[in-house]
């Protein structure tokens, strides 16, 4: 930092309008984008609300899970999804599900009937059952495949064998586990939990690395990008950090929402960070900057937000009612952002 001569005036920040600029350029790119491209689409997919979609890794099918202990596939066609099928078999609630990391025909459901299920696209059917202790409420699979990880209500983890399919480890915590995750280098594994901390462990020993005051509140989701640069938590503060993983230090926050942070989603090259709640309108903020992309209008607060793996499309689902008037019925409608206006 120059020292100034008092009375000088300061110079013009050069810096700043720098970084900006550089950052600006895929801002506008994609601003255009979605000035030609914002049009919502809802698809029919359950008989109660959806609380989870995802994407296979391909980007070809998109699974829901719901209320209605289903879970549906659609397939991406141009501009539209089209149901596939649904799978049953759950005794209770769908609350997550997964797709293997590199395989797009297989994906995991956790649910509340103490079971996970892994299903295959190609047979449509259930491949394996694997009975838990509790109430499983998430669920992620390794990046490296290999194992399947699911919470429950209990504050249980389970480390199940994605081939074998048993329990490889299980680990009680004694604080109340929200959304887990490996990183993406597969050797670390992180909760985010009630106090507003993440807990990170060493994978696979399960030893653990450090605890992160992230939050003030409850810590409830967590999303690593797929570069591997930064991982994201959103809490019950209405904040989203974002993290660098190398060094475990918050970037900067992004604090356009007014109510606790249900659900996060990267883009598929890492430069969009959409994040939603009981807020109606789902936030779309550049990573390298946290400016505002763009906002996604929503008539009810949003349980999910998916990325496309391939393209600027994003899939999400609200706490929609049917009808205008009889508003008891829940929709269950999965719905596409990111069409062309005109399709």
């Amino acid at each position: 930092v120059t020292l100034l001569p008092t009375g000088d005036q300061p110079p013009p920040l050069t810096h700043h309008v720098t970084v900006s600029t550089m950052a600006s350029q895929y801002y506008q790119e994609m601003q255009e984008s979605f000035k030609n491209n914002n049009k919502s689409r809802e698809f029919p997919a359950h008989t109660a609300k959806v609380h989870s979609v995802a994407w296979s890794c391909d980007g070809r099918r998109l699974a829901s899970g719901s209320f209605d202990k289903t879970a549906s596939v659609f397939v991406l066609e141009k501009d539209r999804l089209v149901k596939e099928n649904n799978y049953r078999g759950h005794g209770d609630s769908v609350d997550q599900l997964c797709w293997h990391p590199t395989n797009p025909d297989l994906f995991v459901t956790a649910s509340g009937d103490k079971t996970i299920r892994i299903w295959d696209v190609r047979t449509t059917k259930c491949i394996a059952t694997v009975n838990t202790k509790g109430e499983n409420i998430n669920i992620c699979w390794s990046p490296d495949g290999q194992t399947i990880a699911v919470g429950n209500k209990d504050d249980v983890v389970t480390f199940i064998d994605a081939k074998t399919h048993r329990s490889r480890a299980e680990e009680q915590f004694k604080f109340e586990v929200n959304e887990i995750s490996w990183n993406n280098d597969n050797d670390m594994f992180f909760l985010t939990n009630g106090n507003g901390c993440i807990n990170i462990l060493s994978y696979p020993e399960l030893k653990p690395i450090q605890s992160i005051n992230a939050h003030p509140s409850n810590c409830i989701c967590i999303k690593f990008d797929p570069t591997g640069k930064y991982f994201a938590t959103g809490s019950a503060d209405a904040l989203v950090s974002l993290w660098d993983v190398e060094e475990l230090v918050c970037v900067r926050c992004f604090s356009r929402l007014d109510w606790p942070v249900r659900t996060l989603s990267f883009s598929h090259d890492g430069k969009m960070l959409a994040s939603a709640s009981e807020d109606h309108f789902i936030d779309i903020a550049e990573v390298e900057t946290g400016e505002k992309l763009w906002e996604v209008q929503c008539d009810s607060p949003t349980f999910t937000v998916a990325w496309h793996p391939k393209r600027p499309l994003l899939a999400y689902a609200c706490d929609d009612k049917e009808g205008k008037y009889d508003n008891n019925r829940e929709a269950g409608t999965v719905k596409l952002f990111g069409l062309p206006n005109d399709s």
